[in-house]
Formats: structure tokens, C-alpha cells, sequence
């Protein structure tokens, strides 16, 4: 399935160097099945060691049910754990706005079909401002026209040009692309030999 533009409200969640371990604690990567990595989202930063909300902007009501996530600069550094991009896309996020990206999570949110648009600083923090006034408000980020529309205003943004051409040929899904492609593997398999 394409996916040329994502809707959804938003939420800001600060800071520069957000690290893979932040977004999903190591403790938690020994979970069987990546369903249950969505509560673990940024959970040492959202709860204390009782369990007790710290008022994290993922856990305020007014964000409740937001679906594409806002943030600072180099989103996704330190180790290259899969489990981050699944924690985003399980919590219920399906897209992430950010400064810039670490190059393996970007990768990873790529081939589970969540966009990772770049922006400008200016243009960013006018996004976020402008999304904490109005949390209850939809915003768009359209791929093919490579922009944000949020409260009747358009935003600059960018994307990866081979993400941007995956996600509009619905070609981000590597395994999908090899289970279409089943019959011409069969073919070659035998003309190998291996078949």
C-alpha cells in the first residue's frame, strides 16, 4: 500500500539526541512479540520507579491518541535496536517529524511504513507551538507535495529521496517486495538449480 500523505494530531516531545535506548529501555527488548513494546514507549522518561506519570507530554490528556510525533534534532542515535521504531509504530505513532535522523532508525521506521520528515529548526518550532495551542487539531504531512499543512498554514519539509519514492511506489516493505516477487524466485530458483 502507497502512503503519500499521513494525517493525524500531533504531539512534541523535546530534545536533541534522543537515543534509542530513551525511546525504548535496553530492559525491554526482551519481549517475545514487538506488540508489547508500545506502553514501554520513552518509559523511563514518562514514569518514576513506582510507576508514577512524570508528566510527559505522551501521558497528558490533551495529547491522548496522537499519531505523529514531533522532536529535535539527531532523533534516534546510539544503538541500532529495531525495537525503537516498533515501540513508535506499536504506541500508536505513524509518522516522526524531527531535525534530523539517525541513519539506521530512519532505515528501520522506513521499512515498517513510518515516514521521517526533516524540517527546518524555525519552521519546527512554529509547528510545535502551533500544535501545543491546538492539540485537537489534525495535522497533514504530504509526501508527493513534500509539505506539512497544519491550522490552514503549509510547512516546508523533506525527506530521503529513495524513502519518498519507496513509500509513494509502496515499495518500503522489503519482505513484502520479496513475497510479490514469489513466482520470478521460483523461476530463478529453478533455472539455479535449486528448485
Amino acid at each position: 500500500m502507497s502512503i503519500a500523505k499521513v494525517a493525524g494530531r500531533g504531539v512534541y516531545v523535546p530534545g536533541n539526541d534522543i537515543d534509542t535506548d530513551r525511546i525504548i529501555p535496553a530492559r525491554f527488548l526482551k519481549c517475545v512479540t514487538f506488540d508489547e513494546l508500545g506502553p514501554s514507549l520513552f518509559f523511563d522518561e514518562r514514569f518514576d520507579g513506582d510507576g508514577n506519570s512524570k508528566g510527559h507530554p505522551l501521558d497528558e490528556d490533551k495529547y491522548a491518541g496522537a499519531e505523529i510525533l514531533i522532536s529535535d534534532d539527531n532523533f534516534g542515535c546510539g544503538s541500532s535496536r529495531e525495537h525503537a521504531p516498533q515501540a513508535i509504530q506499536k504506541f500508536g505513532l505513524k509518522a516522526v517529524i524531527a531535525g534530523s535522523f539517525a541513519e539506521i532508525f530512519h532505515g528501520n521506521c522506513t521499512t515498517l511504513g513510518i515516514p521521517c520528515v526533516v524540517m527546518d529548526e524555525q519552521s519546527r518550532s512554529k509547528l510545535a507551538e502551533q500544535v501545543q495551542s491546538n492539540p485537537n487539531e489534525a495535522l497533514i504531512l504530504d509526501l508527493e507535495g513534500e509539505q506539512i499543512i497544519f491550522a490552514n498554514e503549509i510547512y516546508p519539509m523533506s525527506m530521503k529521496a529513495s524513502a519518498r519514492e519507496a513509500f509513494l511506489a509502496a515499495t518500503y516493505d522489503p519482505l513484502d517486495n520479496l513475497l510479490s516477487a514469489r513466482d520470478q524466485i521460483q523461476d530463478t530458483a529453478q533455472k539455479l538449480g535449486y528448485a
